[in-house]
Order: C-alpha cells, then structure tokens, then sequence
C-alpha cells in the first residue's frame, strides 16, 4: 500500500493533515533508530515465521498464572518444557484501578501495572523467552482508553494538541442520532453508548464500559499517538501485537459504527508502517464477528491487515460435535469457503478468557433439518449441564430472561465432564472426560492454524467456584473459569496415573510430533471429508495427512470408501500411537472419542 495515499485520502489534503504526516514520519524514524539490534536481525527474516508448524501458543493472565513478573520468570522452564512457542499475555498494561474491565481499560500503554512489576521486567522476560524459543504477544487496545488516561485528561484540560481524541458533546442531540443504528454491547450491565458526566457537561461515547473512553480516529493525531505507543513496545521486543475490538475503531453518524471500511484502512496503515520499522512483527486481530465478516480483517491481495485471526467458528463447532455427537455443521461450516486469504491464518481454540457465545451459520442448521433458535437453546442448556445427560457444567454469562439468551462459561476440563466425574467419583465418567479433552486439543493441534492454549487446561483444571467469593468478581461469570494456576497439581504433571499427567504428557507428545511434521505448518491447507459417519469428523492436510476423529463415547466404523484415494487398502501409519492402521473389509475402527493423525 501507499502510506502517504492512504493518509491523505483518509484524513483530507489540507494543512491539518500535512503537518500530522510528517509528525507520523518523525515517529517512524525515531522508532527506526532506536531500534535494538538484536531485534533488526529478527527483521531481517521477516514475519512468515507464523507459519510454522512450531507455533504453539498459551494464553495466560500473569496474576492468575505466577502472582507477578518475576513469579512468571521462574515459570518460563515449564512452558518450554510443554512445548510452548509463543505467551499471549493477557493485559498487563497499566489499567485504571477499580473495575478496569479485566484490565482492557488501560490508563497508560507504556507502563506495566504496578501489580504485575515494571517494563523493564518484561522486557528482561521477553528477552528470556526468545531464548527458549518463545516469542511474546500482548494485547493491545484500539478502540478506546480509561478515561483516566492521560489523553483524556489533556482532552479535558483543553490541550490543543489532545482536542477531538475522543468522541464527546455538549448535548444528547447527536449521540441519539448515533443510537438509532448502533448495537449494544453489554446491554445488561452497560447499557447505552453514551455516557453523561455533569462534571465535565458532556455527553461521551462509551461503547463498552463507562470507564471506557471511545478514540476518535477521525482524528489522524488519534493515529500517530497510537502507531507511536505501537513502535515503542515494538522496540522492547514484542513480536505480536493483539489488537483488540478492531471492528469498532471508525465511528461514522448513520452507520452501525462496526466493520467500517475505514476501519481496513486503519489498520492496513498500521501493517504498513510495522513492514517499514519492525518487519518481523505480527497483527492478531480479535474481531468477534460473523465469518464473511472476519476474514476481510486479513486484507486483500494489496493491503495486508491482520497476519492471523481468532477461529472462533471452530470453537463453538467442537463444543457443539461433543454435544451433540454429530459433525455435519462443522464439517459442512469449515468447507465454506470465505475467501481467506493465501497467507492468513486461524489461531485455533477451544477455551479462552471469554464467554463462549453459540453462532452458527444458520442456513446449514435448517439444511440439517434443526430451528437455528432451539438449537442455540439446546447448547446453552446443555453447556449450562441443564439437558437430560448432560456431561458439561458451566454457567451462565449475560443472561436474558425475557428471550432466554446466554453465553456460557466454564472451564474446558469442567465443560468436558471432569469436574462431574470427579463429583461423582465415577471412574469411567472420568476416563470419557480426560479423552474428550484430549480429542478437543487435537482438533486444534492438527488442524491448518495455530493452536492456542488457555492456562490450566493442560492440567485439566476445573471451575473455580470461589469466584462468588470475591465481590468484584461475583457478578461476572467469566470468573468461573479464571481460577489461579494449581502448580500443587501441576506437579502431577509427570505422573500417568494421575488426570493431570494424563493430559499434559499427551498434549506434549502431540505438540512434538506436531513440531516435527511439516504437514502440520499453515502451509498445508485442511479440507474436510465427508465419511458417511455422524459422529465422525474426518479432514485431510492436501493429500499428505489424514485425520479421523470420533465424538461420540461409542465405537465408530468408518467406510474408508470416502477417502479411499489416500493409499488404501494399504497400511496407513498413525503419527501417535506409531502402529498401523489397515482397513478391516473397507473400514477402519475407531474407540470412543479416538483420533488418528494418518500418514
């Protein structure tokens, strides 16, 4: 792209906008000269390292995880030891104090919360892990600020240079024309996108929390501030940048003020200028929207955006095969094609900090001969662990009583059916629950993308109920599964007969055999296959691998007559067990929950 174009054609040709250009080139120059060394060798390669089939991702909250920065230092042995590439930090940045929205209300993008230690001990940190082989993500937050942030006070205090970064008036005419088309985000508790503030008689858009001012990126200083913060934690080593709530960044009077074309332009502009100053640095972009949506945050054959995007369709289509047993909409969903583009890429999950929210492509429900509203219903309850037969429990997130609509929480061991196991003592509920979680692991683990952990599920923790205990996390369910590392049973991590050495020894076999096949790498596309079998999810990596999963707790025969062009009748070689896999009279057997990664 042309930087210089796209600025101008965005912010107008006038003085304004000349003397702002040349401030952004200032910046750059000044992050290009104080740019490490050690950090420009990186950049001498170039970014396409996120296609490796050595990416292994985990997220972790520093608190929950190791109390502070220098408890996570002494802990950097053990994500080695998983098989770790990358640490997505969850927000670490200063956040204002109080409700801060889990720190996404960030008060000061250059310091670290004083809880968590300082920047120059993540920067030790960040050095430290590149080391081990571990590069570093951290969040990073584009659409708004705390109001404490010290943008906003100069905004207030009339500083020339601070004025319109924020969207505010002197009166509700405007913000009730804005609300005739905008969506609430937290309708239950934080209804509304404006909030008024008699101390200051204005009216300022606040799309998420109260606390949470919306940046006016009309405003090109908007932008130069934030490719500024941008370049200088760049410059303490950050390799991945996860940019949040990016679909709300460009707000336009008469429009729903989400996925704005101005908005690709944004942060198509941002990619530019990283491939300019810190070519070895990545976009993550979190945009929790519908697929036709998402993949154009990756760009376009002349813009690049986002190198890599949260799959969260694939998410709720492995909770929703367990569930039901039936694969037909995630095999159906994941051969919709989008038009991705050649080097974007999925991070595949199952579990994250977030609620989980059940949207499927609704077409394909009412193909499958399901109301797309039951449905929704069905999972709800179920993940809830109120449906007859239910293995799951959870809770509720954001509940509406008069629709009955909801998100669930809960961890992924608990939501698996461990935690009703071990409630029960039943031994076989708990062998079904440990193969259940390792089947959800390997679906992401194999699959094109890069798998993305959460934190104490590779030890299989389970709901942390204290939650209720603590007044400022009460309210939010999404407490339930934020429980603290358990490094008591951690240490069982090495120990078979035990649940936690069960599942993490597992996953670490998987993620080094992963690490050690290129078919895994994103430059192997899967296709999904369709075997005959409901319960049977089956894709293969362009010919070269072929995965066989069964979600169901019952054997499966599978014809091998789909896939017959993989080599049959001959031996096939399963990368995990190292036996042989033959077809037995056209078929292949497979025991509950089992997967194959055939070769």
């Amino acid at each position: 792209m042309n930087l210089e174009q796209s600025y101008y054609e965005l912010y107008g040709d006038n003085d304004i906008t000349r003397f702002r250009y040349g401030q952004l080139m200032d910046i750059m120059e000044r992050a290009v000269k104080e740019r490490p060394s050690v950090l420009k060798k990186y950049d001498a390669e170039g970014n396409v390292w996120y296609h490796s089939e050595k990416m292994v991702g985990m997220m972790l909250y520093v608190d929950r995880f190791s109390d502070n920065l220098e408890g996570f230092e002494k802990k950097i042995d053990y994500l080695a030891e998983l098989g770790v590439t990358y640490v997505h930090f969850m927000p670490l940045l200063k956040s204002r104090e109080g409700n801060n929205d889990g720190g996404y209300a960030v008060s000061d993008y250059l310091m670290v919360d004083e809880k968590f230690g300082t920047m120059e001990m993540l920067t030790r940190i960040i050095g430290k892990m590149r080391k081990k082989g571990i590069r570093t993500c951290i969040d990073f937050v584009l659409n708004h600020t705390a109001k404490e942030h010290i943008w906003a006070k100069k905004c207030l205090d009339g500083d020339e240079d601070y004025r319109d970064m924020y969207i505010m008036f002197d009166d509700d005419t405007i913000p009730k024309e804005y609300e005739k088309n905008l969506t609430q985000i937290f309708p239950g508790v934080a209804p509304g996108n404006f909030t008024f503030y008699p101390e200051y008689g204005k009216y300022v858009m606040t799309r998420f929390y109260e606390f949470q001012w919306d940046l006016n990126y009309r405003n090109p200083q908007v932008f130069n501030k934030i490719v500024e913060v941008l370049l200088t934690l760049a410059n303490k080593g950050v390799d991945i940048f996860r940019l949040d709530a990016i679909p709300y960044m460009w707000k336009e009077l008469g429009t729903t003020c989400m996925n704005h074309p101005n908005v690709h332009k944004l942060i198509a502009m941002m990619y530019e200028i990283t491939r300019k100053v810190c070519p070895s640095v990545i976009f993550l972009g979190e945009a929790i929207v519908e697929p036709f949506e998402i993949v154009k945050y990756f760009g376009n054959g002349m813009d690049k955006e986002c190198n890599v995007m949260y799959n969260a369709s694939f998410m709720v289509l492995l909770w929703n095969s367990l569930a039901t047993r039936d694969v037909r909409l995630m095999e159906r969903s994941l051969a919709k094609d989008y038009g991705i583009t050649s080097d974007g890429i999925w991070i595949n999950y199952v579990r994250c900090h977030d609620d989980i929210g059940w949207g499927f492509e609704t077409d394909i429900l009412r193909e499958l001969g399901c109301d797309p509203e039951q449905h929704k219903q069905f999972m709800i309850r179920y993940m809830e662990g109120k449906f007859p037969g239910s293995f799951s429990i959870g809770e509720l997130y954001e509940y509406n009583p008069i629709n009955k609509d909801a998100r669930n929480s809960g961890t992924l061991a608990s939501m698996c059916g461990l935690e009703q196991a071990q409630n029960e003592k039943h031994m076989y509920k708990l062998e079904l629950a440990v193969k259940r979680i390792l089947l959800v692991h390997a679906m992401v683990i194999s699959y094109t993308g890069i798998p993305l952990l959460y934190s104490g599920d590779e030890i299989g923790q389970i709901n942390d109920w204290s939650y209720k205990e603590v007044p400022a996390h009460a309210h939010d369910s999404r407490w339930l599964h934020r429980g603290k590392m358990d490094w008591v049973l951690a240490k069982n991590r090495h120990d078979l007969s035990s649940v936690e050495g069960q599942i993490f020894l597992k996953l670490k076999q998987m993620i080094e055999i992963r690490k050690s096949c290129v078919y895994f790498s994103s430059n192997y596309r899967a296709i999904p296959v369709d075997t005959g079998n409901l319960a049977v999810f089956c894709f293969h990596k362009e010919d070269k691998m072929l995965v066989l999963a069964n979600f169901s707790e019952h054997e499966q025969w599978v014809d091998t007559g789909s896939f017959d062009w993989f080599g049959l009748p001959g031996e096939m070689h399963d990368l995990i067990t190292g036996r042989q896999i033959r077809s037995y009279q056209n078929t292949i057997l497979l025991g509950p929950y089992e997967f194959l990664w055939l070769v």
